[in-house]
């Protein structure tokens, strides 16, 4: 049954057990037995009742503290992920500080959108903004300071972060922001018509579409066991490539719901009317290197394509990303034009998609942060976590939630004996993390991260961490080159 967030967060005692929230069970036990930082992966738990967070302390915390708090909102495609993948006590006693992680509703449950009052949707980030209420409420009584918060998270969180960044319902009820690839932007976690997705949900739960009432009204008979057989038969997560990818359903989206995003995203940045916090925006090399295509379906196990699959693959899905047929085309031309080689092009071909869901979003958002004054960092992630060497192609350096490891200690837990530099490229990474939630991430004997401002400086983070200017500056050129090429839209007049 879909209900509106709760507005009561209740103590328990510390446990692995608390269940996620309903979602795929085989999906959301393989993407936490990756992400993992946990040295053994942990058996999970799926519950309608779900909305659990977890706290995590340094040992010697007094009643008096008043340290730092990072809330971590997981990523997962709204659709799979849990807390409890996380375990925030490194990142807590290294650099001492509170950390708590969350849970949100997922899927149909947290995001199912009917585009009106009847079922507005955005149930799950009602949820993120629940939890950072109870955070300011109650986090003193854990040594937490409610004055200096910071909500960071990947993918799907990132996007949650980024949103909640946009959004008037989370207005003070945190300080710092940090996203790690994923933004409001990001095509298939954002849409604006959720009418089309609502009826394809009610179709495959067994619902008429009548009208919104009848929809929603029949979706709210439906047990928990019922709307996860309709999830299981959707295939969330997963991408029809053998097929027409155009009738899948990766996600259930985010929407603009009058509520928690009054405009759409590009709106509310122009307007420059949000949340003006010091926000990190980040991304990784390879975006969509290898656990991404891996995971939904792309058929590049050979390691290579040719230009007419490419080609081919791209058309397939430039509209589940919102390219329309002439860019797709356009981007074909500039992109594989001058070479035959099928490992080439393979490799472009994954770049580009990774530019357009993750990386040309991300340096939109952080410019238009920046162009309403507040202060503003980017990052590239460009670094290969020793212990997955056996798990994916030795080219795939900074592949999407490669920066967890380092940001959540996994070299300590999960590999303890590791040499000095993946260690040495864990703490700084951490380190950079924890002076910005601070004051900036310009600590001391860490290289120069520069503000995101005109000159576009960001830090380059890897073995040989350093400032670069320019991040994605010929992609982005390139991409408004290309929208601003596209053929205007037809008028249709009736006669």
């Amino acid at each position: 049954m879909i209900l509106p967030a709760s507005i009561c967060l209740h103590l328990k005692a510390p446990s692995f057990s608390s269940p996620r929230c309903s979602q795929d069970a085989l999906r959301g036990q393989k993407v936490s037995d990756l992400l993992t930082n946990r040295k053994e992966n942990i058996p999970l738990q799926f519950s309608e009742d779900c909305l659990y967070l977890n706290i995590y302390t340094p040992a010697d915390l007094t009643r008096r503290s008043r340290l730092p708090v990072m809330v971590w909102i997981h990523g997962g495609g709204l659709v799979v992920g849990g807390a409890s993948t996380y375990d925030g006590l490194p990142l807590s006693a290294l650099e001492n500080v509170v950390v708590v992680t969350i849970q949100y509703r997922l899927g149909i449950w947290g995001f199912f959108s009917t585009g009106d009052e009847h079922s507005p949707g955005n149930w799950g980030h009602l949820d993120q903004v629940a939890a950072l209420r109870w955070v300011q409420d109650n986090i003193a009584n854990f040594g937490g300071n409610p004055g200096s918060v910071t909500i960071f998270g990947e993918s799907a969180g990132g996007e949650s972060v980024s949103v909640l960044v946009l959004s008037p319902l989370a207005k003070n009820l945190f300080h710092r922001a940090i996203s790690e690839s994923g933004v409001a932007l990001t095509s298939l976690l954002v849409r604006k018509n959720a009418k089309p997705l609502a009826e394809k949900v009610a179709i495959t739960a067994g619902c008429k579409t009548t009208t919104s009432a009848v929809m929603v009204h029949c979706m709210r008979q439906k047990t928990e066991e019922e709307l996860l057989e309709a999830t299981l038969k959707m295939k969330l997560f997963t991408l029809d490539m053998l097929g027409d990818p155009r009738e899948s359903t990766p996600m259930i989206p985010t929407v603009i719901d009058g509520v928690v995003l009054p405009k759409t995203p590009e709106e509310i940045l122009a307007d420059k009317k949000f949340n003006t916090v010091p926000y990190i925006v980040g991304i990784n090399k390879q975006e969509f290197g290898w656990i991404l295509p891996t995971m939904m379906g792309f058929p590049i196990s050979e390691g290579k394509l040719d230009q007419k699959m490419a080609t081919s693959l791209l058309q397939k899905t430039g509209s589940l990303l919102e390219i329309q047929d002439e860019l797709t085309q356009m981007a074909t031309e500039k992109n594989f034009r001058g070479t035959d080689d099928p490992v080439k092009i393979k490799d472009l071909y994954l770049e580009l998609i990774g530019d357009v869901i993750f990386c040309i979003p991300s340096v939109t958002v952080a410019r238009g942060h920046r162009d309403a004054g507040a202060p503003t960092y980017m990052y590239e992630f460009q670094y290969r976590p020793s212990f997955v060497s056996d798990m994916r192609p030795k080219t795939v350096i900074g592949d999407h939630g490669d920066e967890l490891y380092s940001v959540f200690g996994a070299p300590i837990l999960k590999a303890p004996g590791n040499s000095q530099n993946v260690v040495g490229t864990t703490s700084s990474s951490v380190q950079f993390l924890f002076d910005f939630v601070s004051r900036n991430p310009n600590g001391e004997g860490l290289p120069h991260w520069p503000e995101y401002d005109q000159k576009e400086g960001y830090l380059k983070i890897g073995a040989n961490t350093q400032a670069a200017q320019g991040l994605k500056e010929k992609e982005m050129a390139l991409w408004t080159k290309l929208r601003a090429k596209k053929p205007p839209q037809r008028e249709h007049v009736e006669l």
